[in-house]
Order: structure tokens, then C-alpha cells, then sequence
């Protein structure tokens, strides 16, 4: 691995190194870095098309997976598919992320569609972080696909965080749940400048009393744009929930658009939507204790997306 998949590589997964007990597989500039499988979790590459299976055997407890991907230079297109495979009550987390480093005037492109295959009783913990970086002026784009198949009781929660730098990102989801099935989604996004984010969520609710909870909170800065969409589908006894907050700052704008379809009468679905600006009070507060306006704004931003 270079040095600035070590960088990239700490920011977005908190690697400081091979572990000991986890299974891993680094992809660098479109290839394998580094691989480990574990008793339990096995890593093999596709035949067909970039990419890996990861295959977690039944009952598996308390081990992660770790599938960090970096691109390291601009002029470079690397597509990925990865597929986990997760077995009757296994219990596991699995760290993500990406980061693309742009030195010149070629794009700086990743995207990664993830399917993941829940059997009955199985939990996943998944935790994905984006980060852009470099001085180069080619863009730096991280485009994430995630579809998700629930089996019955299974539960699926997700944290999504685009911690700054990614010019362009759209991250697109679909989910089917079984009976009893959990789906639980929190999304992070800070853009600035002539950034562009979109979100677009699509949920089937299609076993009874199954439920969702999806939760968007983001800050558009300077010139930047966002659009965040949802979709939740109650095809059942069921519940679902979709919120989506955002602060503007500066000359930001902010688009958001939760949709619910109710195909049953015992489907109770919510949605809610808040876009604003930071309230003058607040800022003010934090100055009376001797912050600056700047840090004020920063400190509010940091626990507003924490």
C-alpha cells in the first residue's frame, strides 16, 4: 500500500494496521491490497466481474469484516461489486468506506454496489465512511449502490458519513424486508463550495409487523447542493419512519422529498422534513463563552451531525 492509502485508510475505517482477529480485504487503485479470511468469514474474489464475496457462516458472534476501498490518483474508474452473504444468526460489523485522492485533472471515480443476503435471525452492523482529498482539480466522485435483502427477523443497521472533499455522490438504496425484519438507516452529509450530493432510498416493507427508521442529517455550505429522497412502501402490518434535517449555510439550497406508499391498512408510516438555517440565538449563546462566530458555527455543525 502507498502513503496515501495509509491516509485515506485511517480516515475512513480507523485502520492502523492488519488485526489480529478480523477479516479484511484493502482495494487499491481497482486492486487487492490485502486480504484475510478468518474461520468464520470467508473473502474469495468474483469470477465474472470485479469484486469479492463474503460469505459470514451461521451463528458467527462478534467478529468484524473490513472492506475499505481508495483510490489514489486522479484518471481513475474503479467500479466494485461485493456481495455478503450472511448466515442464520450471525451476528457481525462490517467496515466500509472510501476515499479518492485527486494530484491533477482526471476524475477521481469509485463506485461500489454492495448486495447483502440477511438469513433469518442475522444482524449486521455496517458502518461507511467517504472522504475526498488532494489539491488535483480533476473531481472526486464516490457514486455507493447498497441493496439489501432481509429474511425473517433479521436486522440491518447502517451508518453513512461523507465527512468532506467528495465533489459529486450519489448514494442510491434498496431494501426488502421479511417478517419481523428491522432496518435501521443514519445518514451523514457535509458539503461546501460547488459540491452535489443525492440520496435516494427506497424501502418494501413486505412482511408483517417488519419496520424501518431512516435518517438523514446534512449541512450544505457555501455553493453546494443537496436532494435527499425517500420511498418507504408498507405492503403489510408494519411500521416506517423517514426524517430528513438540514442546516444551510451560506448560499447552500436543499432539496427534500420523503414519499410513503400505505398498500395495508395496518401500515403506520411517518415521514418528516426540516431544512433551516442556524437560529442567530444560537450563535450567540456560544459567543457570550468566548467563541468566536466562526467556532460557534463549527461547534454547532459538529454536534448537529455527531
Amino acid at each position: 500500500m502507498n502513503r496515501i492509502t495509509e491516509k485515506l485508510l485511517a480516515a475512513v475505517s480507523n485502520w492502523t494496521g492488519v488485526p489480529r482477529n478480523a477479516a479484511y480485504n484493502i482495494r487499491e487503485d481497482g486492486q487487492c491490497a490485502g486480504r484475510q479470511s478468518t474461520a468464520h468469514i470467508r473473502i474469495t474474489s468474483k469470477t465474472d466481474k470485479p469484486g469479492i464475496d463474503i460469505t459470514v457462516a451461521p451463528g458467527t458472534r462478534g467478529e468484524q469484516v473490513y472492506i475499505p476501498a481508495c483510490v489514489t490518483h486522479s484518471a481513475e474508474n474503479d467500479l466494485v461489486y461485493n456481495d455478503f452473504y450472511i448466515g442464520e444468526d450471525a451476528d457481525v460489523t462490517i467496515v466500509a468506506g472510501c476515499g479518492v485522492h485527486s494530484d491533477g485533472e482526471g476524475e477521481a471515480r469509485h463506485n461500489g454496489v454492495h448486495r447483502f443476503f440477511l438469513k433469518k435471525g442475522a444482524r449486521v452492523r455496517y458502518l461507511e465512511k467517504h472522504i475526498g482529498t488532494g489539491g488535483g482539480t480533476g473531481a472526486r466522485v464516490i457514486d455507493p449502490v447498497t441493496e439489501v435483502e432481509q429474511a425473517e427477523g433479521s436486522t440491518m443497521e447502517m451508518e453513512t458519513t461523507q465527512i468532506g472533499g467528495v465533489d459529486s455522490t450519489r448514494r442510491t438504496m434498496k431494501a426488502v424486508l421479511a417478517a419481523g425484519a428491522k432496518l435501521r438507516v443514519r445518514e451523514r452529509i457535509l458539503t461546501d463550495g460547488e459540491q452535489r450530493a443525492e440520496t435516494d432510498f427506497v424501502v418494501e416493507l413486505n412482511g408483517n409487523d417488519c419496520g424501518c427508521d431512516l435518517i438523514s442529517r446534512s449541512v450544505a455550505k457555501g455553493q453546494s447542493h443537496q436532494a435527499f429522497r425517500s420511498l418507504i412502501r408498507g405492503n403489510c402490518r408494519c411500521t416506517g419512519h423517514s426524517e430528513c434535517d438540514a442546516i444551510i449555510i451560506g448560499n447552500g439550497t436543499v432539496n427534500a422529498a420523503p414519499e410513503l406508499g400505505a398498500n395495508h391498512a395496518d401500515a403506520a408510516l411517518i415521514h418528516e422534513a426540516a431544512i433551516g438555517k442556524i437560529a442567530g440565538e444560537q450563535i450567540l449563546k456560544l459567543c457570550t463563552l468566548g467563541l468566536t462566530e466562526e467556532e460557534a458555527e463549527a461547534k454547532i455543525v459538529e454536534g448537529f451531525l455527531r
